[in-house]
């Protein structure tokens, strides 16, 4: 790689740019890099208190070839470096140690990371004294080729898309924020015809799942998925991975992504029910920027 070029962007095109940069990267390997374009999309969602941090970028002649994007979550600041899959551990050091000095200099002292066991980025962190701790997410993957039928909904419940409830509030908003539905409607990669809830019958929604595709790198993603506790154990979440799962394929996904939490069991048995195969599961690690408070 030739020389890279340090930029700052941040709100809405930090965003458009990290979209690129993670495009990029699935275009050189089908699921390299823990990331999609859609996640950070899906992270737009809500403002947060980083939405004008200055995100950190190198870009070359072609575009982005990495970045170290701060996200707010609460009180805790997550940074990700992001690097293309022919990344040595030179560059991820350098971008890791840039990440964390840039974040120092913005008054952000302490950070939350997310990195694959034994890639660049880990050592990296390694190398600046981090270490892993609790969490951490399995990845599983599906082939279009081996998406199952859809599933039958239980008896007093239905399916719908976004586009056949505009007349009433996002489904999002108790969680997300009455900004919810602009905000997705600001991204690329957001469709409301994938958008999908299951009502019960009295018109409440009691389950959703956002099925985002990519045409560019023709990958899907699952990101969020959701049953209410009193409507669990009724098949209603298989329903709606199912009809997502079936929408996905139908416009061009050639393999769909969705991440879990090792200590949700029963997420875990539907997806690899349905068919996801469970790529590797990545590490956390937490520690100080440098930053030395005022």
């Amino acid at each position: 790689m030739g020389a890279a070029v340090e930029r700052h962007l941040s709100g809405i095109d930090a965003v458009v740019a990290t979209t690129e940069l993670l495009q990029r990267n699935r275009a050189m390997h089908p699921t390299a890099g823990m990331y999609e374009a859609a996640d950070f999309q899906w992270w737009w969602r809500s403002p947060r208190r980083t939405d004008e941090y200055p995100q950190l970028f190198w870009f070359d002649d072609d575009g982005p070839v990495a970045a170290a994007i701060a996200t707010a979550w609460g009180e805790a600041t997550a940074l990700d470096p992001l690097l293309l899959p022919d990344a040595d551990d030179d560059w991820a050091e350098s971008v890791v140690g840039r990440g964390l000095e840039h974040a120092a200099a913005h008054g952000i002292g302490h950070v939350e990371l997310e990195a694959v066991p034994d890639g660049p980025v880990e050592r990296a962190l390694l190398r600046n004294g981090f270490t892993p701790g609790d969490g951490g997410y399995v990845e599983g993957w599906i082939d279009a080729a081996a998406v199952p039928a859809v599933s039958p909904i239980a008896d007093g419940y239905s399916l719908h898309r976004r586009t056949d409830r505009t007349d009433r509030p996002h489904h999002y908003i108790r969680r997300s924020g009455a900004d919810v539905e602009a905000r997705l409607l600001q991204t690329s990669l957001y469709s409301p015809d994938r958008d999908l809830l299951v009502e019960d019958d009295e018109g409440d929604a009691v389950a959703s799942g956002l099925f985002w595709f990519d045409p560019v790198t023709q990958t899907g993603l699952v990101e969020p998925m959701r049953t209410e506790d009193d409507h669990q154990r009724k098949g209603l979440a298989r329903h709606l991975l199912t009809s997502g799962l079936a929408l996905l394929a139908h416009a061009g996904a050639e393999r769909v992504k969705i991440c879990w939490s090792p200590d949700n069991p029963p997420a875990a048995s539907l997806y690899l029910d349905v068919g996801f195969v469970p790529d590797r599961r990545t590490r956390m690690f937490a520690g100080p920027t440098g930053c030395v408070p005022g």
